[in-house]
């Protein structure tokens, strides 16, 4: 095996609890991409406007926010974090199975809010429990978790295409011109921006014609085993009602052995404590308590800050990105024939999908902080290239397959760099998964209204700014990592074990 028996030994301990985080992941990539391509569709379904529908789509990411920052409230205990992501994974079953009987556009996005608080708290719980089990061995592990919501947003749009209408799907008079560009509206709709389709007129009375239920039942039925594996991971460590008792054998001389390197005793004589006292994780609420801040240096604030604002910047990146290279590509000077602009949205996403995969061994012989800062240089001079080559249809492709590798590792890179600076204390994965949602929203926002009023140039004008403030924030990260103070020997953060014992 490319890594070291240590590491190994490690991950065989906790074999079932990340692969279980790793499933939830995959329910959270699975329902954050279906509702774009879908939603022209559920647009029929529910009768309304395509002002209105957009709304669906902040409907859920606001409550996707929100579950994040509520999502450390779970992580108190295990056993709640684990009730959580049951809960969590088996709502997005359920709304997958519910969306086809939403007939009613509030209806929907009351719906899609269940869906996005649920996959708040997957984002957070689950990127939580991997750095409390790894922590210093995390990022390779966190590498493999963001595969896998990559895997699942990849895997949506490919179950639901057979299944969308070709045609308006709401049958009605005078309806052929907007019918023959279904597909340019589609893959032109973003997050509440409907853009420049107010011309074209859809109608919102008459018959619907749509076989998309079809594709929800689908991705039900393929995310039931994700909540089932959950339960399993609850009956094992005896969290189920009516099951008591402990459920984890000591371990054993040879496993001991290879978990506990020479430096690190102090991390299992202090590993009972982690039960006495919770760890530093917590909700965004809590973490802005003033008793927490008590004793805190000011490297301690700017870390979290600093972190927050590079993952603001590159997850903003790839929101506006994903949802404007399209209208971009279409529009002059590259004018680009539709069918072939609606490839780009998919290179982009797939290129994300793979570095992530490629990210999984280099994570494990690079440094998180070396990743970050290959991350956000190669963002910087991709962006830059395209500035130049604007006028290239090819290096537009070119361009945004780069793009897509240099930001697939970004997040986890960063999470477990920050973490590992504050020592597994403070609120760094709360607080950084707010960020990146924060920014995925709001600069998709801005972005579009930037294109709606200075003209679609501005798209990569945006994405250069964009990308010389995250590479700015990350050097004042590394300038605040080297002031940061180290810790005493005997304070460290326990490693976490379930051998060690649990909630």
């Amino acid at each position: 095996m490319w890594w070291d028996e240590r590491v190994s030994a490690r991950f065989r301990r906790n074999l079932q609890p990340t692969l279980t985080y790793w499933s939830v992941f995959f329910s959270f990539g699975l329902c954050i991409a279906f509702l774009g391509p879908t939603l022209l569709d559920l647009r029929c379904q529910t009768q309304s406007s395509l002002s209105q529908i957009t709304w669906v789509f902040f409907s859920q990411q606001f409550c996707l926010l929100l579950g994040s920052c509520l999502g450390g409230v779970f992580k108190r205990t295990l056993s709640q974090s684990l009730l959580a992501l049951f809960a969590s994974s088996l709502a997005i079953s359920l709304v997958f199975a519910i969306i086809p009987l939403c007939h009613n556009v509030v209806v929907l996005a009351v719906v899609m809010a269940v869906a996005g608080l649920a996959m708040g708290c997957i984002d957070t719980i689950s990127n939580m429990q991997l750095v409390k089990i790894y922590q210093k061995d995390s990022a390779i592990f966190l590498q493999a978790l963001h595969f896998f919501v990559g895997f699942g947003a990849l895997l949506s749009p490919l179950i639901a295409d057979p299944f969308l209408s070709d045609t308006n799907c709401i049958l009605a008079n005078g309806t052929a011109n907007a019918s023959s560009n279904l597909p340019h509206i589609r893959k032109s709709l973003v997050p509440h921006h409907p853009g420049n389709l107010s011309h074209y007129e859809l109608p919102i009375k008459g018959m619907v014609v749509t076989r998309v239920s079809y594709a929800f039942w689908i991705m039900a039925l393929i995310n039931l085993p994700v909540p089932i594996a959950v339960f399993f991971l609850l009956y094992k460590e005896r969290m189920v009602p009516c099951f008591n008792g402990s459920s984890h054998p000591l371990l054993s001389a040879d496993e001991l052995a290879l978990e506990t390197r020479p430096g690190d005793k102090d991390e299992l004589s202090s590993a009972f404590a982690l039960h006495c006292s919770p760890p530093g994780h917590q909700d965004l609420f809590s973490c802005c308590q003033s008793k927490n801040f008590q004793g805190a240096s000011f490297t301690y604030f700017a870390v979290h800050i600093t972190g927050a604002l590079v993952l603001f910047m590159t997850d903003g990146i790839v929101g506006e990105y994903s949802g404007f290279v399209y209208s971009y590509a279409v529009e002059e000077p590259l004018a680009v024939v539709h069918k072939v602009a609606g490839y780009l949205p998919s290179l982009f996403w797939g290129f994300i999908t793979l570095g992530r995969l490629i990210s999984i061994p280099v994570s494990y012989r690079m440094k998180p902080a070396t990743m970050v800062f290959i991350n956000v240089v190669g963002v910087l001079i991709t962006f830059l290239l395209l500035l130049i080559f604007s006028s290239s249809v090819v290096f537009l492709f070119v361009g945004t397959a780069s793009l897509g590798l240099f930001l697939s590792s970004t997040f986890p890179s960063m999470l477990a760099y920050t973490e590992d600076i504050l020592h597994y204390k403070g609120c760094a994965t709360t607080v950084l998964v707010t960020g990146a949602g924060i920014g995925e929203m709001v600069l998709q926002l801005l972005v579009g209204s930037i294109i709606h009023d200075r003209g679609s140039y501005s798209f990569l004008v945006c994405g250069m700014i964009f990308g010389c403030l995250a590479f700015t924030f990350y050097a004042l990260l590394v300038l605040f990592h080297r002031m940061y103070p180290e810790p005493s020997p005997g304070k460290r953060a326990p490693a976490w074990s379930p051998a060690l014992g649990r909630d």
